[in-house]
């Protein structure tokens, strides 16, 4: 008798493990859809029309007249600027993935997806493609539209990375036993970048290189172009036009959101603060210090000494702090705040022998001589436009804006006179 209880015991055991595994959970999920190099680079291509839609919220640089728009995810418009009284659209590059770009010497840098892809721009109406870097920035994947996660094995195992660059997403319904699915990370969870960023040099090192905004992630010094995306810094020697890899991806943190080169620092501003790295050594950035500030997002740029950063709300960064802080940088180990401001949304910035430009409710222009005394000496407020970044040169500001590129002559700035408006191309 017990032989027999002893025996429906195991397989009423036998049977309650099958049960178990039999168990399974359908789930959805985004798999990445692959495009060869080759592919890839075939899928770069330029055209004349000057007709693509522009979003007004890209990163600019501004090089030999010409003003260059990246359109988030998509490319780069091409600006004729030499006339700023008649700017005209000449071409754009379509560019998958493109977020930033840096100018030096006609060679024109930009990211797609986590690769570098670099051009000649000697003839700015017909860029030329001359290779691309794969994989040289971390974790950079396509946008999500729906909120599902992606599959992680299928994006980051050794068999993926041969497949070749992820330019999209596939979501797919899957169904797979209950105890795998608690085992496996597929749903979720990871951080990666979207390729969604003056006078004042925010690239330094002399002639050749072209003049960024302040909301861009592309920054130059002497022989070297850095980079920052995903908490990483990467750097580039390009003294010889072809990038190569200078020094192992550096782990910066802070939620890094642009670069500003100047002197020999790079200062990286962040959701909470301000932080500065020596490039002394350019192939080993040294943290010298960091001041914070409330949470917001925010650019920065320098010029005597002084540095001017923006933070504004109704962002991902989720706060509703808006202000112009003042800060003193003489000395990069122990910046210290001179003053803030009240502002009303602020975004991207530009300082030109202390004349400032704000892309705050449309443009603010400030003499910014005393820091004390900014807002008191306001100049100029022009209404009517959402601005997103400025480029003050040679006594034009350029400032992008959601409808259009909006221009400036503060030559006098007694009398500022409005150049025009390129219309941008609505989607």
């Amino acid at each position: 008798m017990k032989k027999v209880i002893l025996f429906l015991a195991l397989a009423g055991l036998f049977v309650s493990c099958e049960k178990k595994y039999s168990e399974t959970v359908t789930y959805k999920v985004n798999e990445p859809v692959y495009m060869s190099s080759e592919a890839f680079l075939k899928s770069v291509v330029v055209t004349n029309d000057g007709q693509h839609a522009v979003s007004g919220s890209g990163k600019i640089c501004f090089h030999n007249g010409y003003l260059y728009i990246s359109e988030p995810g998509k490319g780069i418009h091409i600006i004729d600027n030499r006339s700023p009284q008649n700017p005209h659209a000449i071409g754009f590059i379509e560019l998958l993935g493109n977020a930033d770009l840096a100018i030096r010497n006609n060679l024109l840098y930009a990211d797609a997806y986590s690769n570098l892809v670099w051009f000649d721009i000697s003839n700015p109406a017909k860029p030329q493609i001359i290779d691309m870097l794969e994989n040289v920035f971390q974790n950079v994947l396509p946008p999500i539209d729906n909120e599902f996660g992606i599959d992680y094995n299928a994006v980051y195992s050794e068999e993926a990375k041969a497949k070749g660059i992820i330019v999209d997403w596939k979501l797919t319904e899957k169904t797979m036993d209950a105890e795998g699915h608690a085992n496996r990370y597929c749903c979720g969870g990871m951080e990666f970048a979207v390729n969604d960023a003056a006078k004042a040099p925010s690239v330094a090192g002399g002639g050749g290189n072209g003049i960024n905004g302040s909301m861009s992630r592309f920054g130059l010094y002497q022989d070297y172009l850095y980079v920052v995306l995903n908490n990483q810094l990467s750097a580039f020697d390009v003294s010889q036009g072809e990038p190569t890899k200078a020094m192992e991806n550096m782990y910066i943190g802070w939620n890094v959101e642009t670069i500003f080169s100047y002197k020999e620092n790079l200062f990286f501003s962040t959701p909470s603060g301000l932080l500065i790295y020596s490039v002394a050594n350019p192939l080993a950035p040294k943290y010298c210090s960091s001041i914070t500030h409330a949470y917001g997002c925010d650019p920065v740029v320098v010029e005597n000494d002084i540095a001017y950063v923006t933070i504004h709300s109704g962002n991902v960064c989720g706060q509703n702090t808006n202000e112009l802080i003042i800060i003193d940088v003489k000395d990069v180990y122990k910046p210290r705040e001179l003053a803030s401001y009240a502002m009303t949304k602020p975004k991207g910035l530009g300082i030109d022998n202390s004349t400032l430009f704000v892309c705050d409710d449309g443009l603010k222009i400030f003499n910014a001589k005393n820091p004390q005394t900014i807002i008191a000496n306001q100049l100029a407020h022009y209404t009517g436009m959402d601005g997103y970044d400025v480029i003050p040169f040679n006594n034009v500001l350029m400032m992008i804006a959601e409808d259009g590129l909006h221009q400036y002559d503060y030559s006098d700035l007694g009398n500022i006179r409005e150049l025009g408006t390129l219309r941008f191309v609505k989607k």
